[in-house]
């Protein structure tokens, strides 16, 4: 089973969801969830150069964070971009005021956030999460699990809280 899980995890590339693997398998959730932990334990345990990360209640393979510099050799010249300063302020908002309007974010960056919003959901980092129930009905957005995969974050509980930004702010003053 464990290796049908692998090969699944390999093929596919993005994270899937516990429950799609369990339904290919036809076996539990709550079977297929404790034995891809069981796996994850291993990969790090053996120190496998790949390894297995969570994003809720989806997974999928990934390198070792401290192979990081091998990869980057080969990754280097390759078309990777990066997000603008605005956009992870914007994105910033997101993950810690979710869910939350566009006209808030504007209001806490002080500008507009139309277009850096446009980039954060065109790269699948943000996604709209529902309609505030007020008149408009404005546009809630949140994270996906595209932003925890790209941070390499399991869940949005691994945020580094937020205190501890407004400590550096005032140190640097």
């Amino acid at each position: 089973m464990k290796s049908i899980i692998e090969g699944l995890l390999f093929t596919f590339g993005e994270p899937i969801e516990c429950n799609e693997v369990a339904k290919v398998l036809g076996v539990p959730n709550k079977e297929v969830l404790s034995i891809l932990l069981e796996m994850k334990d291993e990969f790090d345990f053996n120190r496998r150069g790949i390894r297995i990360i969570r994003f809720n209640n989806s997974f999928q393979l990934g390198t070792r964070p401290e192979h990081h510099e091998w990869i980057k050799q080969i990754v280097q010249g390759r078309n990777t971009r990066s997000l603008s300063n605005a956009a992870l302020e914007t994105l910033s908002i997101v993950a810690y005021k979710q869910p939350v309007t566009k006209a808030d974010i504007d209001h806490i960056r002080g500008v507009k956030s139309d277009r850096s919003l446009e980039t954060l959901i065109g790269r699948r980092l943000a996604k709209e999460v529902g309609k505030l129930d007020k008149p408009g009905k404005p546009n809630l957005y949140g994270t996906t699990d595209e932003f925890l995969r790209y941070f390499g974050l399991e869940s949005l509980k691994e945020l580094p809280p937020i205190d501890d930004f407004r400590i550096e702010e005032l140190e640097e003053e």
